[in-house]
């Protein structure tokens, strides 16, 4: 095993995932790398987490909490974390042994960057899933490609307490693409650095996972996200261009989907919010 004069929070929130929810935990107490601490957050489950987490003991810190989504489950976690590297890991997905050895030795090599992320292995539905261009991971400034989709992977996050002071936590009123919106505040101001190996397994494709269940409607939480992200940061005209343009684009996509699908109001809202922009780019 690895020690390092810096500890690492691990935070795992958590919902009716007991029969994926052993093989994440696990996989972070098989790190090569010894000093961290692991918090479990159960965002109100029903199913027999409480009992899973007990049998592990004082291995791990369980906090449970009613039901408020994820984004709630890890500023729960943030809270209560002690060290000043945090890191994420989503219940369902994995982290290979060496994930926070190699991580935390960047992230001590260049003190000044504030987030780091990884590479990662997709699976869907067992399968391994070759990830599309558009998904490939860069370090450096990431804001412009970060307006069109998530291209940072939330189980591959490691990341200064620093941070969060600056830019606030994660936004609890977005039931899904909180780590989108994140992403964007994050990347306004501070690079992000790549550790370039896949050091996170990731699993998708079921129905309890958020990202299915909005599948069909996540982008009106990415232009609630846009649209705070206009009104409330401290953009730069390249920035404010860029995120109208991407808000156009994105409302105006939606907002004629919504009128094929005969929902005529939300559908002239959009549409209503995408002519706002354009006018203002």
């Amino acid at each position: 095993m690895s020690f390092s004069s810096t500890p690492v929070s691990v935070i795992i929130p958590t919902y009716n995932r007991v029969g994926f929810l052993a093989q994440a935990i696990d996989s972070v107490f098989a790190q090569t790398y010894a000093n961290f601490e692991l918090i479990v957050v159960d965002d109100g489950s029903t199913d027999e987490t409480q009992a899973l987490l007990a049998s592990y003991g004082k291995a791990l810190v369980s906090l449970r909490q009613e039901n408020r989504g994820p984004a709630a489950a890890r500023n729960a976690g943030i809270r209560g974390a002690r060290s000043p590297l945090l890191a994420f890991l989503d219940s369902d997905d994995l982290f290979t042994p060496n994930k926070l050895a190699l991580q935390v030795a960047a992230m001590e090599a260049q003190p000044e960057l504030l987030i780091s992320h990884t590479q990662e292995t997709w699976f869907r539905n067992g399968r391994h899933l070759n990830q599309k261009k558009r998904h490939a991971k860069e370090g450096g400034d990431i804001f412009a490609r970060s307006l069109a989709l998530c291209v940072v992977g939330m189980s591959t996050v490691m990341a200064r307490r620093e941070l969060f002071d600056r830019i606030g936590l994660f936004d609890e009123s977005l039931p899904c693409c909180e780590d989108y919106e994140l992403w964007l505040r994050a990347s306004l101001c501070h690079p992000f650095l790549l550790v370039d190996m896949p050091l996170t397994v990731k699993h998708g494709g079921r129905p309890d996972q958020v990202s299915v269940q909005f599948k069909t409607g996540m982008d009106r939480f990415r232009l609630r996200a846009l649209e705070k992200l206009l009104a409330e940061a401290p953009l730069t005209r390249e920035q404010f261009c860029l995120a109208s343009a991407e808000l156009v684009r994105k409302a105006t996509v939606y907002g004629q989907g919504c009128l094929k699908h005969g929902h005529r109001e939300e559908g002239q809202r959009f549409l209503i919010l995408a002519e706002r922009y354009a006018s203002s780019g």
